[in-house]
C-alpha cells in the first residue's frame, strides 16, 4: 500500500509538515511494515508474550491461554487456533484474547482461516469494534463487516479452508472536554480488495461481553486488538500492527504493487 501520515521535520530553526511516506503490500502473505510490531507468528512464545485472556464480565477460563498451536492446514509453519473449552456453546466472551498492548491509531494485518461452514470469530479494533468473521453470513452482521455498521463484502471472501486478509487503517475516536467530537474511523482491505473507505464507526455492539463500552458511551481510553472465541475452529497467523498517529480524519489508503 501507498500510506501518508503526519510527519514532522526541522529545517534551519523552521518547523515545516511534510508527509512519511510507507509501501507495503496488503492481502494474503503480506509482509509486516518497518517499525510495525509481529504480534501473532504462529509461535506459543510470541502468544503467550503478546497476548492475554480479556477478563470481561463474562470471563472463564483461566492462564495460560488454552488457544492451541497447529500445523498450518494449508502451508508450512505453525498457527493459532481459536477454540477454548470455556466458550464451547458459542459463549463468547468466555475465552477471548487481547493484545497486552493497547492500541489508539494504527494500522493493521491478521490473516485468518474459517476451517468448517458457519465459523465464528471476530477481529476487534481496540476491543471495541468487530470486523466480523462469520462465514456464510452476508447480512451487515456477516463476514467482513463493520459488525451491524457496513455491508457485508462477502465476494471477497475466500472461502473455508483458505486463508484470508484484513488490512486496515483504523482511527481512534477524538474526545474534547471529555466528550467524543469525532467518530471512530476505518478503511478495511480484505484479500487485497477496499471494501470500506474511511468508515464511520459510532458504537459497540454486543453488550459488555462483548468489549470495552459495550454498556455505554465510548470512552477515550485505548484498547488492545482482541480475538473472539467463540468455540469455533478459526486459525489466525501472520498478524503485526504499527502505530499511527492520524490528525487528519482521513484513515483511506491505497496498496502499492
Amino acid at each position: 500500500m501507498l500510506f501518508r501520515v503526519p510527519h514532522v521535520l526541522i529545517l534551519t530553526g523552521i518547523l515545516c509538515l511534510t508527509s512519511l511516506t510507507v509501501h507495503a503490500a496488503v492481502g494474503v502473505g503480506a509482509a509486516p511494515l518497518p517499525g510495525s510490531d509481529v504480534i501473532l507468528d504462529g509461535s506459543r512464545e510470541t502468544l503467550d508474550d503478546k497476548w492475554t485472556y480479556w477478563e470481561g464480565p463474562r470471563f472463564s477460563s483461566s492462564l495460560p491461554i488454552k488457544w492451541k498451536i497447529l500445523d498450518d492446514p494449508v502451508d508450512s509453519g505453525t498457527v493459532v487456533m481459536s477454540f477454548d473449552p470455556a466458550a464451547a456453546g458459542g459463549k463468547y466472551g468466555t475465552a477471548d484474547i487481547v493484545t497486552k498492548k493497547k492500541y489508539r491509531d494504527f494500522r493493521l494485518h491478521i490473516e485468518f482461516l474459517v476451517s468448517k461452514p458457519r465459523g465464528n470469530s471476530g477481529v476487534y479494533l481496540q476491543n471495541r469494534y468487530e470486523i466480523q468473521i462469520l462465514d456464510g453470513d452476508k447480512t451487515k452482521h456477516g463476514m467482513g463487516a463493520i459488525i451491524n455498521e457496513s455491508e457485508s463484502p462477502y465476494h471477497a471472501y475466500n472461502g473455508t479452508g483458505k486463508w484470508n486478509a484484513y488490512d486496515v487503517v483504523f482511527r481512534a475516536a477524538r474526545f474534547k472536554d471529555g466528550k467524543r467530537v469525532e467518530r471512530a474511523k476505518a478503511t478495511v482491505y480484505f484479500n487485497g480488495k477496499k471494501v470500506h473507505t474511511d468508515h464511520e464507526i459510532d458504537k459497540v455492539w454486543g453488550g459488555p461481553n462483548s468489549g470495552l463500552n459495550g454498556n455505554g458511551p465510548i470512552t477515550d481510553t485505548p484498547g488492545g486488538l482482541k480475538l473472539q472465541c467463540e468455540g469455533h475452529d478459526v486459525r489466525f497467523r501472520n498478524a503485526w500492527i504499527k502505530d499511527l498517529n492520524l490528525d487528519d480524519a482521513d484513515t483511506d489508503f491505497e496498496e502499492s504493487n
